[in-house]
């Protein structure tokens, strides 16, 4: 089994990738494979709802989003984690994760998800709820901890002493290895995934 995290933040060792190594560490102590996926610093193209990725199986712009796709194929589980930016998650998650669950949401289907949050103060309830949203769409198990899945501080020094933060991290990895081993379970048992029916599509013009 393993899970991929995400570091949606500009920087590859700061507070996102401190509290994101915490909920990798309990993972591997539950014999979890796990792999942090650093999203760069480099501009990240938003969706242009040009629907290519219907006709040719990926997103037109062949970059981190196509990247991570194929990785996600063989991935059990998603850990996704972003700075708090104006009380929102960062502009090179948001446009990564718009176009991946687009282009590729059949790559995550049934799978556990989760968010992690860093904020020097507040936004994060917000972040959290905006990243969330993703799973909901997708038919994906949301995975929590003993309490929202944030941690505080403005350098990673002072997020890992954010003691009750990286508890919370402890118990998020915890919890997904947990859900991760019950659905292994029931696969071993024949338990399938329900099967799919097909979408209808409604607006409200009428």
């Amino acid at each position: 089994m393993k899970v991929l995290l995400v570091n949606g933040g500009p920087h590859k060792d700061g507070c996102t990738n401190a509290a994101l190594t915490e909920v990798q560490k309990s993972l591997e102590e539950e014999n979890i494979e796990t792999e942090i996926f650093w999203l760069g610093n480099k501009p990240i193209n938003g969706c242009i709802a040009c629907y290519n990725c219907r006709k040719n199986g990926k997103c037109v712009f062949d970059d981190v989003v196509n990247d991570f796709a194929e990785k996600a194929k063989e991935a059990d589980g998603f850990i996704f984690g972003t700075p708090v930016h104006y009380a929102g998650a960062t502009g090179a998650i948001t446009s990564f994760m718009d176009r991946l669950f687009y282009s590729a949401g059949k790559n995550f289907l049934f799978k556990p998800a989760a968010t992690v949050i860093s904020a020097r103060r507040a936004g994060t309830t917000a972040t959290y709820d905006q990243l969330n949203k993703y799973f909901g769409i997708n038919q994906m198990p949301i995975i929590s901890s003993r309490y929202w899945n944030m941690v505080h501080g403005s350098t990673k020094e002072e997020v890992k002493q954010d003691e009750e933060g990286m508890q919370i991290m402890k118990i998020l990895g915890k919890n997904m290895a947990y859900y991760l081993k019950c659905i292994e379970a029931g696969r071993k048992m024949g338990i399938e995934p329900p099967k799919q029916e097909e979408t209808k599509f409604t607006n409200f013009i009428r």
